[in-house]
């Protein structure tokens, strides 16, 4: 063209768009092409990998498949490239049959009249109602499980008696002269009512769990939750094909579905899993790959479900079933934990090795020495199946909402009617883990020799112990400067950053600039694998000042609070230490990171601490480019309406600086410095 118009076209040569020089138009993805392609530069290739991860157990697990011909995440990571545009900017919409449609200079809107600012916006909606589904339905199973353990119907003891009837009591629940079991019933109904009512009335666990000072934000907002259940329908519904055509209010939505997220889902679960379970304390355990054992019955336990996993592991450390193995020629059964079923567990019992994050576990399953791999739900690659096969590994599903072909279901069914056989349906599992063994004897294993001593297990009550029975000493490090702030530094991990390396490289930067690290759930693996869980990192890792303060209370420079629910754990700590400064969370040195975040919870949780008014820091962006007002609104917008805004730098080392100077700014608005 003439008139210095550029053509635009797709990976497939497809003509695409037009635009003229110094012509913005809001409906056009052309505008962000650039963008997007300057992001996509950034990924990483497998190989990048391989030179770049920080984990040298990963290192030769990534090659030892290549040899074997095993394909894994980060081959089929580069299988997918190049990504597409559209889909990498969120204006893809597929929402009904008409489409799916997309925007460019040449169709500027859906069949359906649907721009970019409400097509980005409905998408990052969707997402974050699967993240709400996915962990109300975590929500759901413990809350049940708490009430079905108090009722009987259900052959589990109450082990957190103490720290439910603490809880129940700051509901206002009366205590007195009741059993722990009518305690237990009766909280567990007012989680089930905050999850699944119908009508408006008052969400307790925001009422009893929040600061006031949020909730008087939100109720100015609009953005107070009806229950999980409604916000997960009502989101559904107004995202839908010709529902709500106001990208504004779905962005409400947005913010209403994430407090039900927050509350619902994480604190609610926290609560009961806490109440259920115990709370767990501190422990040292070996970690990585490394520490997985040659002549035990190796059992992986995988997912989020932690009802039939906490007697699978019971059963399994028995000197019943010690005995069954032995009699097939094993040392014994030992247990690994694969994401946060494994971290769960791992709080409250001991012998349960941590391993790793989601895209691990085909590497776990590569070293060929897994002889039973249990999943539940959420986090489990459908490919695990196709390593599990070459290495005859059995593996059996639990729960009816994840089926994986090829794998034996043991399981409760759709409507938990056999809950109350927990004993039976763990006894099966770990008879076929016994099986499994002594089938697969002849099968090679190979196991990098890499593993590293952690300490996990903290907790708000953990934490005020260690401090001498209050958090005033942490509150008066962070107004003294001692500590220069708080990230809870947490997550998923995404192939389009080195697999791994965000998360250290983020951690590396804040604890050298004396601020303490909580974290959980995904990011805390590799954590925990290169040594910044234990002691020795003090001397390692932390800066002066900070290490001045850990030595004195003999504590890691990293705090590993529990799997990914256990953000409760983290904002616990925070709240404490914000009401000990007399600030709002919002005015503290405090933050989220989660830098490789990736599916749809990791969403909410993130907003979860913006809800907050703390920012929240990564080094993944999210999928609006398409839209720059939606754009705008994550990463400015949400500063006014709620105090903490998303903050998106592909560097670690960059994003890990620009964390400590907003801290600085925050230190010195308080007059801190």
């Amino acid at each position: 063209m003439q008139d210095g118009t550029h053509t635009h076209t797709d990976e497939n040569g497809q003509v695409i768009g037009h635009t003229h020089p110094h012509d913005h138009d809001p409906n056009d993805v052309t505008d962000y092409i650039s963008a997007v392609n300057e992001y996509r530069k950034t990924f990483p290739n497998k190989q990048d990998v391989i030179e770049k991860t920080p984990d040298p157990a990963v290192r030769e697990m990534i090659l030892r498949m290549e040899q074997l011909g095993i394909d894994n995440a980060f081959d089929r990571f580069d299988q997918q490239q190049p990504q597409c545009n559209f889909g990498l900017a969120g204006i893809c919409c597929r929402i009904c049959h008409m489409g799916p449609c997309r925007i460019t200079k040449k169709s500027p809107r859906g069949v359906c009249g649907a721009n970019a600012d409400l097509i980005v916006a409905r998408n990052m909606l969707r997402a974050v109602t699967g993240g709400t589904a996915q962990h109300g339905m975590h929500a759901r199973e413990v809350i049940l499980s708490l009430k079905w353990a108090a009722e009987g119907k259900l052959k589990l003891p109450i082990l957190g008696a103490e720290k439910l009837i603490a809880t129940a009591q700051s509901f206002e629940i009366d205590t007195e002269g009741k059993s722990v079991e009518e305690v237990a019933i009766e909280f567990a109904n007012v989680l089930l009512q905050d999850l699944s009512r119908a009508e408006a009335d008052e969400y307790k666990t925001i009422k009893y769990c929040a600061p006031p000072e949020r909730q008087k934000v939100w109720k100015e907002l609009g953005i107070l939750p009806i229950s999980t259940y409604h916000e997960v329908f009502e989101s559904m519904h107004n995202s839908g094909e010709a529902t709500d055509g106001d990208w504004k209010n779905i962005m409400q939505q947005f913010l209403r579905t994430g407090l039900a997220f927050v509350f619902g889902t994480v604190v609610g679960t926290n609560l009961a899993t806490d109440s259920l379970f115990g709370v767990g304390q501190r422990r040292k355990t070996m970690v990585n790959i490394g520490a997985l054992k040659r002549g035990y019955v190796n059992i992986a336990v995988h997912g989020h479900m932690p009802t039939l996993v906490s007697e699978i592991v019971r059963l399994g450390h028995s000197e019943e079933f010690a005995q069954l193995a032995k009699e097939k020629g094993a040392k014994g059964i030992q247990f690994y934990g694969i994401c946060c079923t494994g971290l769960s567990a791992m709080y409250r019992y001991d012998n349960v090795i941590p391993l790793c994050n989601p895209p691990g576990a085909e590497l776990v399953l590569g070293t060929g020495a897994m002889d039973l791999w249990v999943a539940d739900v959420q986090d489990i690659y459908p490919a695990i199946m196709d390593v599990a096969n070459c290495f005859k590994t059995t593996v059996v599903t639990t729960n009816d909402s994840t089926r994986l072909p090829g794998a034996e279901h043991i399981a409760y069914d759709h409507e938990h009617s056999n809950i109350g056989e927990t004993e039976e349906i763990a006894r099966k599992i770990l008879l076929r883990g016994i099986e499994s063994y002594a089938a697969r004897r002849e099968i090679p294993v190979f196991i990098p020799p890499y593993e590293v001593e952690a300490e996990l297990g903290f907790s708000v009550e953990s934490v005020t112990k260690d401090l001498g029975g209050s958090f005033e000493p942490l509150a008066e490090a962070i107004r003294g400067g001692q500590i220069r702030g708080i990230v809870n530094l947490v997550g998923c991990t995404n192939p389009k950053v080195i697999y791994e390396r965000a998360i250290v490289d983020v951690a590396d930067i804040l604890l050298k600039n004396n601020i303490l690290l909580l974290t959980n759930g995904c990011a805390s693996f590799p954590l925990l694998k290169l040594g910044f869980c234990n002691m020795d990192a003090v001397e390692t890792k932390a800066g002066d000042s900070l290490k001045a303060f850990l030595r004195k209370y003999n504590m890691p420079p990293v705090w590993h609070v529990g799997e990914c629910v256990d953000n409760t754990r983290s904002t616990g700590i925070l709240a404490n230490v914000a009401g000990l400064c007399g600030q709002n969370l919002t005015d503290m040195p405090f933050a989220q990171s989660s830098p490789e975040w990736a599916n749809e919870k990791g969403v909410g949780a993130s907003l979860a601490f913006r809800l907050l008014g703390l920012n929240s820091y990564h080094c993944v962006e999210p999928q609006t480019f398409g839209s720059e007002n939606v754009t705008k609104f994550f990463k400015e917008d949400t500063r006014e309406l709620l105090g903490g805004v998303m903050i998106v730098d592909t560097d670690p080392i960059a994003l890990g600086n620009r964390i400590v100077s907003d801290f600085e700014e925050k230190r010195r608005a308080l007059g801190w410095d």
